[in-house]
């Protein structure tokens, strides 16, 4: 396919139609009249070879095709957005922008509320907005990049995309204070033994799934969408769960739990900020990397890894 004999005008056209269902709501909606927006329904028609939108009673639904279509003209659509609204120039202290990051529940509280106090101060024009990681994360990771400013996750989960280095943290394991069955020491026996509290998928975590190494495998029995909920859903219990060091300090003195090294050298948690290529020029982004990397130096002092790698992708993943 040429791009070059395309009019991207129709990308517009067709998100509209596949969202509006309706030809004249469509073209109200992009600025066009119903005539032309008939046009742009019968040139779109032409180029899928399908009708997209087919007749049901007094009203139009999707095709298969259709259906395909809304989401992936949904993602080109705000990727063309931000791609043509990239800056040359940017100024924190006057601009007025959104900036979108994809992060969980952790990253937010350990992170990314110093990050928001930071913007709160040096760029007051900045909306920030935190939304959750999608369970589908290694499948959608493209997508998602595509259609926000970054994503805040460990090394081990993704790959293959540039990266903003921010700091390290530790595993350490929670037990409810009444829990009896666990000494002063937790034990590989304790792992195998007792009832787990995970976050989502378990095994999701490089410091879980050295545990198959030690020939452990986990029981779960209760998992959650909160890194944040996990002190309550052990205390009282004989479960156990595994947290990173710096939330479990801010959580310590919220439930009646003990905090514990894990009995084995459990791999350090590398947290990154995750972009998108087509973000690696913007001013205004490069400045959010350059700011994402100093906050990290105030959250973890002595653990921070400082500086934008920007080189191959295969390069970063092998080393992360």
């Amino acid at each position: 396919m040429n791009l070059a004999s395309l009019d991207l005008n129709l990308v517009v056209a067709l998100r509209a139609l596949l969202e509006e269902r309706n030809v004249t709501r469509a073209g109200r909606r992009v600025g066009l009249s119903q005539p032309a927006m008939s046009a742009a329904l019968a040139r779109l028609r032409r180029h899928f070879d399908d009708d997209l939108l087919s007749r049901v009673g007094g009203h139009y639904e999707l095709t298969a095709l259709g259906q395909v279509l809304m989401d992936r003209t949904s993602t080109a659509c705000d990727l063309l957005e931000r791609l043509f609204t990239s800056q040359a120039d940017f100024d924190p202290a006057t601009e007025s922008r959104e900036i979108t990051i994809v992060a969980s529940d952790y990253a937010v509280a350990v992170y990314g509320a110093e990050l928001a106090r930071t913007l709160h101060r040096e760029a007051p024009g900045i909306r920030l907005r935190f939304t959750q990681t999608p369970s589908g994360i290694v499948e959608a990771a493209g997508t998602l990049l595509s259609t926000t400013d970054g994503l805040l996750m460990p090394h081990g989960i993704i790959s293959d995309f540039p990266t903003t280095e921010l700091y390290r943290d530790g595993w350490v394991f929670l037990v409810a204070e009444d829990n009896a069955e666990v000494g002063e020491h937790l034990t590989t026996d304790d792992l195998a033994r007792l009832p787990w509290v995970t976050y989502r998928r378990i095994y999701d975590a490089p410091a879980v799934r050295q545990l198959g190494m030690l020939g452990i495998e986990p029981r779960v029995e209760v998992s959650v969408d909160s890194f944040q909920l996990l002190p309550f859903m052990v205390a009282g219990t004989r479960r156990i769960a595994l947290i990173q060091e710096l939330l479990a300090e801010k959580l310590r003195g919220l439930a009646p739990v003990r905090v514990m090294r894990p009995p084995y050298e459990a791999v350090p948690l590398q947290e990154a900020l995750w972009w998108h290529p087509v973000h690696t020029h913007d001013a205004a982004h490069i400045w959010l990397r350059e700011t994402a990397a100093r906050v990290a130096a105030t959250v973890a002092p002595g653990q921070a890894i400082h500086g934008t790698d920007e080189g191959d992708p295969e390069d970063r993943s092998r080393e992360g």
